[in-house]
């Protein structure tokens, strides 16, 4: 799954829902991988705080490593979620430890795997990212999703990067996701999307071609 990001400061309590309702279990085990961040204490501690209740959190950090063998933190976990931050600086920090051999691996035999902005990026070809100081095409994505992507679509200046990038070709066909928006694949296909605000949108965006994507309304769950 893949999150356009996060639409207010807290996190989104329907999204969140939605991405640990995809384990089918009550309480899921999640490892948190925080590389984007630089694993900030304070963003991990956030997640912690927000999810301990719903899941089983393990986090897997690279600055100060806390696994000496990666395997070790992918045994028994239903989900991987990504954090946002610096896309471009998660995925080499991630290929010079080899963490993205342990991500396909996992993908390979059926983990969730997901996040928000820099954690949803990865996963495919590229997309926009502000990793380098202003906005940019990021074209170095692992692959395991053969379309580029780009978060908070709404924001100023996304759109335009996104659809002259993919016209020109510096990224594949890909998905511009607003804020607030989640797009789920199977098979490497697109199986579902949704939405926790009734403004936000999806886009599908190919060579000289934009449309909008029909999206499902999250329904808030009553008090």
């Amino acid at each position: 799954f893949v999150l356009g990001g996060l639409y207010l400061v807290a996190f989104d309590e329907m999204l969140d829902r939605w991405w640990l309702g995809l384990a089918g279990r009550e309480r899921p085990n999640v490892l948190l991988i925080p590389t984007a961040t630089g694993d900030s204490p304070h963003s991990i501690d956030v997640f912690a705080r927000r999810f301990q209740s719903e899941c089983t959190i393990t986090v897997l950090r690279l600055f100060e490593r806390s696994h000496r063998k990666l395997e070790d933190a992918f045994k028994d976990v239903d989900i991987v979620y990504v954090m946002g931050g610096n896309t471009a600086s998660m995925l080499a920090v991630w290929r010079v430890h080899g963490l993205e051999k342990e991500l396909r691996r996992a993908y390979d035999r059926g983990v969730i795997l997901g996040g928000s902005s820099a954690g949803a990026i990865c996963w495919g070809t590229g997309g926009t990212t502000d990793s380098f100081g202003g906005l940019d095409a990021l074209t170095n994505g692992l692959g395991f999703l053969p379309f580029s992507f780009s978060p908070h679509h709404e924001e100023p200046g996304r759109k335009l990067l996104f659809e002259t990038a993919v016209t020109n070709g510096r990224l594949t066909m890909g998905y511009g996701i607003d804020n607030g928006v989640g797009l789920l694949f199977k098979d490497r296909k697109l199986a579902q999307v949704v939405s926790e605000r009734p403004s936000a949108s999806a886009y599908a965006v190919k060579s000289k071609f934009w449309g909008r994507i029909k999206v499902t309304q999250l329904i808030p769950t009553p008090p």
